[in-house]
This record gives C-alpha cells, structure tokens and sequence, in this order.
C-alpha cells in the first residue's frame, strides 16, 4: 500500500496545550487512523519533538533530519503533546542530539519513573477523557519543573520567521543572540538536534507549507521565493529530499485552509 502524508488520513485535530503544560508544550494534537485499510504514513522533518501516548505508553519522537515512514494499525489512536522549540531537552533530561530520528519508549530513558507517568493515567470512557487525564498526568510530572529556554527560543523564532534577504545565516544568529560559534552550534544540537543551517532548512520547506496551505491555488514559483527559496528548481530539491515528494504532489494532497 501506497505511502500517504500523516494528515492526509484518518482524523487529526490540534489545539493549544493546556496552560497547566504551556511552560513546556506548545499544543496537543490527536491522530486517529482509518477504521480500515489504513495506509503508510510519512512524517515530514519539522523541527519538532513530541511526547506521545500510543498503544498505553508514553514515547517520545525526536527530531527528524529525512521523511519517516510509519505504519500504525487501522483504528490506531495517536495523542501527541508538541513541546516548545528548545524546551524538550530539559523536561526529557537529554540532549536532543540523542533522539534524533528516533521513535522511543519513554521506558528507555527514563525507567520506572516513565512506568509511573504511564500508570497515573485513569481509564477513560471517551477522547476527550482520555486527554484530559493524560494532561492530569503530564501536568503532575511537569510541576515545578522549568523546561523553557527563552534564548533558543528566541532562535527558533527568528529562523522561523525568515531572515532579511541576503542575511548570512550564522553570523545574523551570532550579532543576534550575542554568542560565539561554538556555543551556537552546541546549543543548537541540545535543543534542536542538529545546527543552525539544517534547521533553516527544514523550517523555511514548513513555511512553504504554510503558504501553500493558504495560497488558494497561487503558483508553487511564486509561494517558493516568498518562502525564502532561491528559486523553484531549489524547493523542488528540497522537497524531494525533505517528504519524499514533489511540491506538486504535496499540493495535491494538501488540505487547504
């Protein structure tokens, strides 16, 4: 069976996280796979890391550098909590540079507390019970616990938004964030798992994403120099390598907004 992009099947809904979570999620989202047939799903670098609740246990999802092809059962429920750029690698305890591409049983770094996290969430007789317990749990475990880094947030924020044109990219990050190169590139593998540039990378195909998403049907040529592309031959490159397929294709089977 063909490969097909994660939200494209099945049902997927996204929401802010509960403000209990905010210090360290951004938002919770919820993938239900079709009742039959369920597809291959492929799951797009994008910079981010979750926390999710699968099959009764809590596993983390790292950062991804390639698309990620994953095969859930059909019926399968997926409940993600989306942490905030730089703050996963303080709740979790471990650099992001260690999970990255990697699909892990919460288990396995953090042992019998990740079973105590696990075992704090009630049975539920609905979706909306079974969240709000979940959040119950992770809001038990995250109190007084700081996860946020407002500077690499503060990275995030400046790549995600674009820089000026013609802006070198790690000299721009060095006069912004007041740091040196060494300290710039470690701390972006701790917070994001890989440098600056790969991040950049990965962010402006997202923003590309985003303005597909509200285009109305504008020419991909057009939406690929307003993402920060030099040109449409360069977003067809790094869409190939980024979701495996074309930006027509992505077009295609991209809800709009």
């Amino acid at each position: 069976m063909e490969a097909v992009l994660a939200q494209t099947t099945g049902f997927f809904h996204k929401r802010a996280a509960d403000r209990r979570l905010a210090g360290a999620f951004a938002s919770v989202w919820i993938h239900r796979m079709q009742d039959q047939d369920a597809p291959p799903i492929i799951i797009t670098p994008d910079a981010t890391i979750d926390l999710q609740w699968i099959d009764g246990q809590f596993r983390v999802a790292g950062p991804d550098r390639e698309p990620q092809i994953e095969t859930l059962p059909s019926g399968a429920l997926v409940v993600g909590f989306r942490f905030r750029p730089g703050a996963a690698a303080a709740w979790l305890g471990v650099p992001a540079s260690e999970i990255v591409g990697q699909r892990l049983d919460l288990d396995e770094l953090w042992g019998a507390k990740a079973r105590q996290l696990a075992g704090r969430v009630r049975a539920a007789p609905d979706l909306a019970a079974l969240v709000g317990s979940l959040e119950d749990a992770i809001g038990q475990s995250a109190a007084g616990r700081e996860a946020l880094d407002p500077i690499m947030g503060n990275a995030y924020d400046v790549i995600d938004q674009g820089l000026p044109a013609g802006a070198p990219l790690v000299p721009f990050l060095l006069r912004a964030l007041h740091m040196s190169e060494r300290t710039l590139r470690r701390r972006f593998e701790e917070s994001f798992g890989y440098g600056p540039k790969t991040l950049d990378r990965i962010l402006r195909f997202h923003r590309f994403r985003r303005l597909l998403r509200a285009s109305g049907g504008a020419s991909t040529a057009v939406l690929a120099t307003e993402a920060g592309y030099s040109d449409q031959a360069h977003l067809i490159r790094e869409s190939r390598r980024l979701s495996g397929i074309t930006p027509s294709a992505l077009a295609d089977g991209m809800p709009r907004t």
